[in-house]
């Protein structure tokens, strides 16, 4: 009985104690919020920091490789970084805690998909995103702030995501003939 209050009185500390929200327990950014500025490292080690990215659309969307509609989303999203191009938007795709093996085999196969690709094994990023499906994409507008989510893909879904994105983009870039539009 004595341990039984013990291991209780040790919880309620603990759940009250500042930072002990649980990751999991996290809410995914509000459409018109800041989302955490840290997305992790890319491929060659550099750190994503949404500051850096202001002026363009972002798209963050978080993918496991066991995921079939992740599969189908990641290729569209490449699709719409190489039309649009890297001066205007910037695709991040970040996995979803799973082992570096699962995401190095993803991202060779797809190689001829141009993302900025995160590897999140421990799950750092997606638990401060609040992302609990996949796949799960924040559109963010020029500022940095929270535009759009999606959680899930569905090939009916697409024109909506289209026009968010177009709506997002400058009058100038809508205006401009599209960026290398063959398939590769």
């Amino acid at each position: 009985m004595k341990g039984s209050f013990f291991a209780a009185a040790l919880a309620a500390v603990l759940l009250l104690a500042p930072g002990a929200v649980r990751a999991a327990d996290t809410a995914p950014p509000a459409i018109g919020s800041l989302p955490p500025p840290l997305l992790g490292k890319d491929r060659d080690g550099n750190e994503i920091d949404l500051a850096a990215l202001r002026g363009k659309v972002v798209i963050v969307t978080f993918w496991a490789s066991w995921c079939p509609p992740c599969r189908k989303e990641l290729p569209v999203l490449g699709h719409f970084q190489r039309v649009v191009g890297r001066d205007a938007l910037e695709v991040v795709a970040i996995n979803y805690k799973e082992p570096r093996r699962a995401f190095t085999d993803l991202v060779r196969k797809n190689r001829d998909i141009d993302l900025t690709w995160v590897h999140d094994a421990r799950g750092t990023v997606s638990d401060l995103y609040g992302v609990r499906t996949l796949p799960h994409m924040f559109m963010l507008d020029r500022e940095g702030r929270v535009a759009h989510t999606h959680n899930g893909y569905s090939e009916q879904a697409l024109p909506g995501i289209i026009n968010e994105v177009l709506g997002l983009l400058p009058e100038d870039v809508r205006a401009r003939p599209a960026a290398n539009t063959a398939s590769r």
